[in-house]
């Protein structure tokens, strides 16, 4: 999960704002997560949309949100959906808009320094090696986990196919008893247990019907690799820690 800010880390916000006209964001990627950077300032100083990347080195999406940002600087209104050539040398980029329910997934700091999460972004989609985007057809695979899209799947956020087959349990399936620990272990695969179980009730099912059944599981999108997280009920604050060795 991306920290709060702390009171210096606003104030450190506040002077790159009123210094550069925004401040960058760099969230650095895990061994299941991507990478991804974000503006601060602009929806302040000039009333629009913050803007998001992911999946590039740190080092270029830093540049190509203040190249952005000099854009909007220079009067320069981004279009949604719209097909850019000038961003980067040898490929395209298009800009979507954030489903509102993916803010908070991702600009955790930006709410923070805000004090709400009444503003809009838009997400920056790079293309392939082949110049196609990720929603063309050929689009290469190496890099379909790299961009997530925030303008789609807020129903479903886990980075894995919707028919992913997972870990639960014959309590859950049949007497449709709560998931109240699930585990991400080191080699990928996903539990969701509802706590009361033995090991002969272990059953396999769709992620997706977890999913349809609790959406506060989504919570967990962003669970690493080797970890886990509990609850006392559905609803409850997910407690992470990492996954016993028992469980890998």
């Amino acid at each position: 999960m991306i920290p709060e800010l702390e009171c210096s880390d606003n104030l450190r916000t506040a002077s790159d704002i009123e210094k550069y006209g925004l401040t960058v964001i760099i969230v650095e990627a895990t061994d299941y997560l991507p990478s991804f950077a974000y503006s601060i300032g602009l929806w302040q100083e000039q009333q629009h949309p913050e803007i998001i990347i992911f999946g590039l080195s740190i080092e270029t999406m830093h540049i190509v949100i203040n190249g952005v940002a000099d854009m909007v600087k220079n009067g320069q209104v981004i279009e949604k959906n719209k097909t850019y050539d000038d961003i980067f040398r040898d490929g395209r980029a298009v800009f979507l808009e954030i489903d509102h329910r993916n803010l908070s997934d991702y600009f955790g700091n930006a709410i923070d320094y805000y004090g709400h999460n009444h503003f809009s972004a838009l997400q920056l989609v790079w293309t392939d090696r082949n110049d196609r985007f990720p929603w063309e057809e050929g689009f290469e695979d190496e890099f379909n986990d790299c961009q997530p899209l925030l303008d789609r799947n807020a129903d479903f956020k886990f980075r894995e196919a919707a028919n992913l087959a997972v870990f639960t349990t014959k309590q859950w399936v049949d007497e449709q008893k709560p998931i109240l620990r699930v585990v991400h272990d080191s080699e990928g695969d996903w539990q969701f247990l509802t706590g009361d179980h033995q090991q002969v009730d272990i059953r396999m099912v769709a992620l997706e019907k977890l999913v349809k059944r609790d959406n506060t599981l989504n919570e967990l999108y962003n669970l690493d690799y080797g970890e886990a997280a509990e609850r006392e009920y559905i609803g409850a604050d997910w407690i992470r820690s990492n996954a016993g060795e028992e469980e890998e």
